[in-house]
């Protein structure tokens, strides 16, 4: 379905994403209707808390003097959100949660933190010479993101019945730039 895209293990990602999809229970999320509900996928279906926390500093072993979007503490089964955030920004907010879900499903190994800071999460905050480079584990946390806040089947089918790019963000409830980058990856262009 993404062949375009030139990575395999954005296939695989995308593929372990919509089986997470299939496997939710339909009491749960019918997976149909939007937006998908990633807050009770993480919960319910995959016991983990999330929080909404004024500092995320306060996190064990947190790095000092950083900006955190979010971050996940396996060991507690917690996904930590930065508050002040998701008020503003909400499709944000659900981005971060569905990242941290995509670190649990890709990367937990053990009892480690993963944290998410802002510029890496969103490089396009930090001027480009002070970006690092981005990790491939915080790539493929965001394509397992994007995957599961807009399933492919379900980015065709709404865009066929509506093409207008900020009510597709509504149904979706998903940030503008999310959307953006997901319109690219899904929906073929025209020739």
């Amino acid at each position: 379905m993404l062949a375009h895209l030139a990575c395999a293990w954005v296939e695989e990602i995308e593929q372990r994403a919509r089986r997470m999809l299939e496997k939710v229970p339909p009491w749960l999320w019918d997976g149909e209707t939007l937006p998908v509900p990633v807050e009770h996928v993480a919960d319910s279906g995959h016991g983990l808390l999330i929080r909404d926390v004024t500092d995320l500093s306060a996190a064990p072993g947190a790095p000092a003097h950083q900006h955190l979007s979010g971050l996940l503490l396996s060991d507690r089964g917690e996904i930590w959100v930065n508050a002040a955030e998701g008020r503003d920004w909400p499709g944000r907010r659900r981005f971060t949660i569905g990242h941290e879900l995509g670190h649990w499903c890709l990367h937990r190994t053990g009892g480690e933190a993963l944290y998410c800071r802002a510029a890496v999460v969103d490089p396009q905050d930090t001027p480009a010479d002070e970006r690092p480079p981005r990790p491939v584990f915080e790539e493929e946390a965001d394509v397992f993101a994007a995957a599961l806040l807009m399933p492919a089947q379900l980015m065709l089918r709404e865009y066929a019945a509506d093409r207008d790019f900020f009510s597709m963000c509504d149904r979706f409830n998903v940030s503008q730039k999310a959307m953006s980058r997901r319109m690219h990856q899904v929906i073929p262009r025209a020739k």
